[in-house]
């Protein structure tokens, strides 16, 4: 099977990040022939302060991703958090992503389902790739026709994560695509005194190891400078570094 990537901000900062991105996403796009997902989330609703940036809103960021397909042409993934948003959201996006922490949130999938649309479940930090089999049959059982799963490591006690690559092959076993989320796993989760931590040093070796383990998809934050970004600024990796690990991937 063809290995699918994702690729895009954390959250939609503004218009002229999206811009960059996009760009840099259909120069690589040209270049190996490939067909990246662009990614940014509208609001990130699971922030750890409430003082965090959370996004522009469902409303405004909709709009900003639908200029970024009228202009670049690229598909587009986003994630839900409420049943209610599922409908508007699928008028916009190709993929819609429920967050790990919502993956067992039977409304929420199968609103998500009835869209018809594609429907990317990340595995949450506190179950196994095994265990995913039943957010996937609550799609699969409300209509949803394709189902992914992504890996993005399961927590370590306290501000920590670790990434059990058998979970790969395991769901591998429940849906034909499953992608490593090679960012988030990372984060230090909470671990950085109001925001979360983690190290963007390890996220080649996450993507290659992944695939080792038979992952047939990648996704990845990326910012031309993550230091300064809004959410997930240590996670992300920079978005002149995508490139030579995409060719990588591909070899």
């Amino acid at each position: 099977m063809k290995p699918i990537f994702i690729a895009g901000p954390c959250v939609i900062e503004s218009a002229e990040l999206l811009d960059r991105v996009a760009q840099e996403l259909v120069a690589i796009n040209e270049a190996l022939g490939t067909e990246i997902i662009f990614k940014a989330s509208f609001d990130k609703a699971n922030r750890t302060s409430l003082k965090s940036f959370r996004g522009p809103g469902m409303e405004k960021g909709l709009q900003m991703l639908a200029d970024v397909r009228q202009k670049y042409g690229l598909k587009l993934l986003t994630d839900i958090h409420e049943a209610y948003q599922a409908q508007p959201v699928a008028e916009v996006v190709d993929v819609l992503q429920i967050p790990a922490f919502l993956c067992r949130q039977t409304d929420l999938l199968v609103a998500a389902a009835k869209t018809g649309k594609t429907v990317n479940i990340k595995k949450a930090q506190f179950l196994s790739g095994a265990d995913m089999k039943y957010p996937v049959n609550k799609v699969q059982e409300s209509g949803g026709k394709e189902v992914w799963l992504t890996e993005r490591g399961n927590s370590f006690g306290y501000n920590n994560l670790v990434v059990d690559f058998r979970n790969i092959p395991d769901m591998l076993e429940i849906t034909p695509r499953v992608i490593m989320d090679c960012t988030h796993s990372v984060q230090r989760p909470g671990g950085g005194s109001g925001t979360t931590a983690g190290d963007r040093r390890f996220v080649p070796s996450m993507a290659l190891a992944a695939k080792a383990f038979g992952a047939n998809g990648y996704f990845f934050e990326v910012h031309p400078d993550p230091d300064n970004g809004l959410s997930d600024g240590p996670n992300m990796l920079r978005l002149e570094d995508l490139k030579p690990l995409i060719e990588q991937l591909l070899k």
